[in-house]
């Protein structure tokens, strides 16, 4: 039962003080979050949040800070943006490729490095963007070049220190930062979704509430279903004679998940849908031509039906582009090979690389589909419910695949430990 584990967890002095660790960062990065930008104007930044509702999207992405206008503001979006960049970049440069998944921890660290070092000019320029277009809008007064420049250098420092207590919970801590990080923001907005309820009921309108409900419930099951679910490939182990003994001969399988790139293709997606609109957004008050298109542009992009149909196909073809990325069918066709083991029926090697290959293709195309509709998802019910702006954290979407990915991936991992513990007191 779950409070047995939770009793379990509390015994355990090592997995205990990660727990506690994380949580430090979360009140670290959740405290950064409520401290605003000098030249706030709340009022106007509210009305601006609701004319622009593709900045909704940004606000997710940012766990919470844009709204407040915080130190904060632009969250792990640059770094983000930065991986995606540089993955990007290893099916263009042959080196990159080699250092990112042929020089093993090493080349890793070296890839994570470049990584860092990208996000300080992706901050920076991001930073300006915004401030620009925030200052056009009314959002916050005008900023003199000083300030301008010394607004631009906390929001820089503040990507950055989220980036490295992201990197710090990876590293010490239970579970990837960077999804933990945005899980901590939007869990904080939990409590104003409850006050929108509050506010919002209307007794006439409990038929939209129960389907609402209702339809909310489905999509966090499919969202755990598709988490959960795999396609086990067996694998058999041929039998070694070593002196008078027989080594080998097990049978065991190979599992691999519908959506083995769990959240990340709607982080990345999110990232890149919303980068385009910032920039039209900015060049929209530059006035001419450049200024016509761009506003063109940025209201083609946030038209309803238009954005999220580009927003399903950027979650499907992520999908695919990541477990491409990360998922290598010959590395383990080989080491398969070194071990011995073998799928029946098929030879080992190119073939079984192929196989796995063709195997990973049909289930992702099942995977991405349903990760591409559950991301869509909160438009289908805001137009069944009319419940389009009411309620955001429950209909799921973006928000709830986080939050759901993050904590089914963390009880994984905590399990793990725990089996392990008990592995070595057996």
């Amino acid at each position: 039962m779950w409070y047995q584990r939770i009793i379990q967890v509390s015994k355990i002095s090592d997995l205990r003080n990660k727990i506690i660790f994380v949580l430090g960062v979360f009140a670290i990065f959740r405290l950064m979050a409520n401290i605003p930008m000098p030249g706030v104007n709340a009022e106007n930044l509210k009305n601006f949040f609701n004319q622009f509702q593709m900045f909704g999207l940004l606000n997710v992405f940012t766990g919470g800070a844009l709204d407040k206008l915080s130190i904060v503001m632009l969250g792990l979006g640059p770094y983000i943006t930065a991986v995606i960049i540089l993955q990007l970049l290893t099916m263009i440069f042959p080196q990159l490729e080699k250092i990112y998944k042929e020089e093993g921890e090493a080349g890793r660290q070296k890839f994570n490095q470049y990584g860092r070092y990208l996000t300080i000019p992706l901050a920076f320029f991001q930073g300006y963007a915004m401030l620009v277009f925030f200052q056009r809008q009314g959002a916050i007064s005008q900023l003199s070049p000083v300030q301008l420049f010394s607004s631009l250098a906390t929001i820089t420092a503040g990507s950055l220190l989220l980036m490295w207590l992201g990197e710090l919970i990876t590293e010490k801590g239970i579970g990837n930062g960077v999804s933990l990080m945005i899980f901590a923001g939007i869990i904080a907005d939990f409590p104003s979704s409850l006050g929108q309820i509050a506010i919002s009921w209307d007794a006439a309108r409990i038929p939209s509430f129960l389907l609402f409900f209702v339809l909310s419930l489905v999509i966090i099951a499919t969202v755990v279903l598709l988490n959960e679910s795999r396609r086990n490939i067996p694998v058999s182990y041929a039998k070694r004679v070593r002196g008078n003994k027989i080594y080998g001969g097990a049978s065991t399988y190979l599992p691999m998940n519908i959506n083995p790139a769990g959240v990340i293709p709607i982080i990345f997606a999110l990232s890149i849908l919303i980068f385009p609109v910032m920039i039209a957004n900015f060049l929209g008050g530059a006035g001419g031509t450049v200024g016509a298109v761009s506003q063109s542009v940025a209201n083609f992009l946030q038209e309803g039906w238009i954005k999220e149909a580009i927003y399903f196909f950027l979650v499907v073809i992520f999908t695919y582009f990541y477990t491409a990325v990360t998922f290598n069918p010959k590395s383990i066709s080989e080491n398969l090979q070194k071990t011995g083991g073998f799928i029946p029926g098929i030879r080992p090697g190119d073939s079984t690389a192929k196989f796995i290959s063709y195997i990973l293709n049909r289930i992702l195309l099942i995977g991405a589909l349903f990760l591409g509709a559950i991301a869509i998802m909160p438009s289908i019910v805001g137009a069944l419910t009319g419940m389009t702006n009411v309620f955001s954290f429950f209909i799921g979407g973006t928000s709830l695949i986080i939050v759901v990915s993050v904590v089914l991936e963390t009880m994984k991992q905590i399990n793990s430990q725990l089996q392990m513990r008990d592995y070595e007191k057996f």
